[in-house]
């Protein structure tokens, strides 16, 4: 289908490396190295974000305070008087 023999593949890099030099090559290896890696990293970071996300989505939090519950207690606590007087 589509094959490469070993001295096309030679050939190709020898044109490759007149055309770029060698110099610029390490660089742009350099730079793709790090453009994968800054990926990889990106992507882990979202994941563990997401993991935490639906972490604390799972929770529930109690936000009311002290007084709120107080006046919670103290409504419930009349509701209960009055049915037990009827």
């Amino acid at each position: 289908m589509f094959g490469i023999s070993p001295m096309q593949l030679i050939i190709i890099l020898v044109i490759v490396v007149l055309l770029f030099g060698t110099k610029k090559l390490r660089n742009m290896g350099g730079d793709l190295g790090s453009a994968v890696k800054g990926f990889k990293k990106a992507i882990s970071d979202e994941d563990k974000e997401k993991d935490a996300d639906f972490k604390a989505d799972g929770k529930v939090e109690d936000t009311t305070t002290d007084k709120e519950k107080t006046v919670q207690h103290n409504v419930k606590s009349e509701s209960d008087t009055k049915a037990k007087s009827e």
